[in-house]
């Protein structure tokens, strides 16, 4: 029978595997490096040691760094463009922004080369009338000269097409007739949204990552199949919700971040489900650490994001801070005499010093050796039976210690202070610079290294305590299978709302609902719920950027109700007032975009069935000498996933698992709650 839900986040060093056994509630993950180029090899791995037989398996969801990693490194498909005459130079001319906002010059090059972007006669006007329908015959022949110049892939990127996707259609409809793969955006199908530009970039990326990511995901369902899985094979989207695959295939823009967002919507979770709805989050993988805010239970989306200068993404994502501070990341010392940390890292590949492979320049990982705060003798991974801790210490002394004049504990204690002087500073920007007080918030490390900088976050940002979930190392994978079925959808409506058609915009928030319900029938999964979100992008007429607007609509037998102008502008109110403090009286409203979100809510499990039960009079398994504050601590070490609920450990101490290591340092506690969460907090004074 199949019983098994799996979640796979593939991360730039290792590959994390989370597996849920429905039938009696418990738990294993696993921990491989990451395979590269080509990313399956670890992802099949993983699975295959936790689960012998994949056709007990029912659902495997996929958090996956391919698009991300293709975007960053310039690896997508060759890509053409066919666009409206005059438009050839969009991409490239963007919003005519600069890599360093007071620098004189900046390079950049768009995903599609200026000789693979082609324009054809056509036009559609603002308000979606055709002036020029689109010349059929050009398009056949821009595209035979694209597939002649090498494209794999093309995006058709036509003027106004949000308002009228008529020319767009007919466009692609001919397209088809001559291109020899699926592999064909048009920007009406992928962002029906004003802003040209935006809509522009979004879909020629799309474009780009079809051919690497389809295959990249056919190749994985393929050998899943092969293996004897049966079950549905779910994508992780940037929004914090999951897709089938085929519409992965198709809109592969929206996997960008994927992982990420994964570990985002399990830190809600499990923060939710132990008390706190206000969390930040701190993912410190190998490569990064990625920083999330979730306010009142509810995780930060933004409409748009930048991959890279220029790169322009507009589908939701839940917002993410991502610095190059990770376990592999590379300390330097630069001309100046100054200590730097990343953006480079040594990845899983060499990886750090102490692991042997070749790399021979210290990592924040082998500074942690080197002061004792990771046990050398039971690396996580698997693969390498010992860290080489002297090997570490060479590299420090060599890169770091004799640069700055200091021994080689005092220099790896200056590589984890720059280390976590930058990672507070992702928390205060996601916090402090956007109205939000620290010290109202729970921090919440994950991924392989988060746990060993838990005490460091809370004494630099003066947030109080820290969650450090049951599997740490392994969040997002969990995340992948927590997270919640979701489709987004987007209309410009631009129209004054006192012009307002209410029976059109009724029409366009139906068709929504309809397209989302399909695609969640689709779906071979099972739906606790199914839930309806309408939201409205306005402003005042002659002001920029918009507010979001939230819609509250009934709907009954899925049949959506017609909102009401007075409705519209007593949401903006409240919605306006809320942002900025007050109305502007007299100020004529305008209705510019309709977002609409449909989610299939997928069942939970009880996190408590992750905890363990039994005495709380718990003896540590050995001993060790481990560097905290310029000095050497006697440290208990316990085995973390033995603990049951109610221990409490006092610093300093370490706490080890497969997936990660818990420092708990001198002048702090550990609580082990009913979840199999440790709370971290300052140690009690004794009375």
């Amino acid at each position: 029978m199949s019983n098994r839900m799996i979640g796979v986040d593939v991360g730039g060093t290792f590959t994390d595997v989370f597996v849920l056994n429905e039938a009696d509630g418990t738990a294993s993950v696993a921990k491989v490096p990451t395979t590269r180029p080509d990313q399956s090899g670890g992802f099949l791995d993983g699975i295959g040691r936790e689960v012998a037989d994949m056709s007990e398996i029912s659902v495997v969801v996929h958090g996956t760094t391919a698009g991300t990693n293709a975007l960053l490194e310039r690896k997508g498909a060759k890509t053409g463009v066919i666009c409206t005459q005059g438009l050839r130079d969009v991409l490239e001319m963007r919003r005519r922004d600069r890599p360093r906002t007071w620098g004189l010059r900046g390079d950049f090059e768009p995903v599609a080369d200026r000789r693979d972007r082609l324009e054809v006669p056509e036009r559609t006007l603002a308000d979606g009338t055709i002036r020029t329908q689109v010349d059929l015959d050009a398009v056949r022949a821009a595209a035979r000269q694209l597939l002649d110049q090498g494209c794999a892939a093309v995006a058709v990127l036509f003027a106004n097409a949000y308002a009228n996707p008529e020319n767009e259609a007919a466009a692609v409809a001919a397209l088809r007739e001559i291109w020899p793969n699926e592999h064909v955006s048009a920007s009406s199908e992928i962002l029906p949204e004003i802003r040209e530009f935006e809509r522009f970039s979004t879909t020629a990326l799309n474009a780009y990552l079809q051919p690497e990511v389809s295959g990249y995901l056919g190749r994985l369902e393929t050998a899943l199949r092969n293996g004897g899985f049966d079950g549905e094979f779910m994508i992780v989207q940037s929004n914090g919700g999951v897709m089938a695959v085929d519409t992965a295939c198709r809109l592969p823009v929206r996997t960008a971040l994927s992982g990420p967002a994964a570990g985002v919507i399990a830190a809600g979770y499990i923060a939710g489900s132990a008390g706190f709805d206000n969390v930040i989050t701190g993912d410190m993988g190998g490569t990064s650490f990625d920083v999330s805010l979730i306010s009142e239970g509810q995780s930060m989306l933004s409409p748009q994001t930048s991959i890279d200068f220029g790169m322009v993404v507009r589908t939701p994502m839940i917002e993410i801070t991502t610095i190059g501070a990770g376990g592999g990341s590379i300390a330097w010392v630069d001309k100046g005499g100054l200590l730097n940390i990343g953006p480079e890292s040594a990845g899983s590949n060499p990886g750090p010093v102490a692991y042997g492979l070749g790399n021979d320049r210290p990592t924040v990982t082998d500074a942690n050796i080197v002061l004792g705060r990771i046990d050398a003798d039971n690396p996580i991974g698997g693969k390498l039976d010992r860290l080489d801790v002297d090997a570490a210490a060479r590299a420090i002394d060599t890169h770091i210690g004799a640069p700055l004049g200091l021994g080689t504990v005092e220099a790896a204690e200056a590589i984890l202070r720059v280390a976590n002087s930058r990672m507070a500073g992702a928390i205060r920007l996601v916090s402090i610079e956007r109205g939000f007080d620290p010290k109202n918030f729970a921090f919440m490390p994950f991924g392989g290294g988060g746990a060993l900088h838990t005490g460091a976050m809370l004494a630099e940002t003066g947030i109080a305590r820290a969650i450090i979930p049951r599997y740490p190392g392994v969040t997002s994978a969990m995340g992948c299978v927590i997270a919640d079925m979701r489709q987004d959808f987007v209309q410009t409506i631009n129209v004054l709302v006192d012009q307002l058609d209410e029976a059109a915009l009724a029409g366009f928030m139906q068709s929504h609902a309809d397209q989302g319900m399909a695609l969640l029938d689709a779906a071979r999964t099972r739906f606790d719920a199914r839930e309806l979100q309408f939201e409205l992008d306005m402003a005042y007429v002659g002001q920029t950027h918009t507010v979001s607007v939230p819609l509250g609509v009934t709907v009954t037998d899925g049949q959506v109700a017609q909102p009401t102008r007075a409705d519209i502008e007593a949401a903006f109110d409240t919605a306006y007032e809320a942002t900025f403090g007050r109305l502007l009286p007299g100020g004529v409203r305008r209705l510019l975009n309709l977002r609409s979100a449909v989610t299939g809510k997928r069942p939970k499990f009880d996190l408590a069935t992750l905890a363990p039960q039994g005495d709380t009079k718990v003896a540590p398994i050995s001993t060790r000498q481990v560097h905290f504050a310029d000095q050497w601590f006697e440290t208990a070490i316990y085995d973390r996933l033995s603990l049951p609920v109610g221990t409490v450990i006092k610093g300093p101490a370490i706490l080890t698992q497969p997936d990660t290591t818990v420092l708990i340092e001198p002048h702090l506690q550990g609580r082990v709650d009913r979840y199999g969460n440790t709370i971290i907090e300052p140690l009690e004074e004794a009375t």
